[in-house]
């Protein structure tokens, strides 16, 4: 989207535009999906499915609802992901492999099921990569990006913000 393509400076930084609209549609994703998943009776339902679908069932959730519901917001989701990073990427078959692996990463790195740990990982994730293409070597991000999950799995096996057990 060539219109999208301005710089704009933003606190003493070149930022292009379509990059600042992504932020802004993903913050605003983010946060709605939250409020969805807080403060909703669907939300609540679709957690406790995902907690146990056995016992939902037995406070009167239809678990395939819910499941056929979980579906298609995360279909939902993955459009609107793949909207806003087309808008400074060239889309291919194979790039969906990096995205995957960053966002397994964060998901482990974080804590699975624990929404504020994965967005600490995720951010943790992102300022080490800029600070290391920086100043260091862009091509040492993804060696550095293991190495700092290998970190947390050794100090924190079940991630920065997860429980044991379960």
């Amino acid at each position: 989207y060539d219109y999208l393509g301005q710089v704009i400076t933003l606190l003493g930084s070149p930022l292009k535009a379509n990059r600042l609209l992504a932020l802004g549609f993903a913050v605003v994703i983010g946060v709605g999906l939250y409020l969805v998943l807080h403060h909703t009776r669907r939300g609540t339902a679709l957690r406790a499915v995902a907690v146990s679908p056995t016992s939902a069932q037995l406070v009167a959730i239809d678990v395939r609802k819910a499941a056929a519901f979980a579906f298609a917001l995360g279909g939902g989701l993955v459009a609107a992901s793949g909207t806003l990073v087309s808008m400074f990427f060239t889309i291919n078959a194979s790039m969906g492999v990096v995205f995957t692996m960053k966002a397994l990463i964060v998901v482990i790195m974080g804590g699975v099921g624990n929404l504020m740990g994965c967005l600490v990982a995720g951010l943790l994730l992102g300022l080490t990569e800029s600070l290391v293409a920086t100043f260091v070597s862009p091509g040492l991000t993804l060696a550095v990006t293991f190495g700092l999950f290998l970190l947390v799995l050794i100090i924190r096996p079940t991630g920065m913000f997860g429980k044991a057990g379960a």
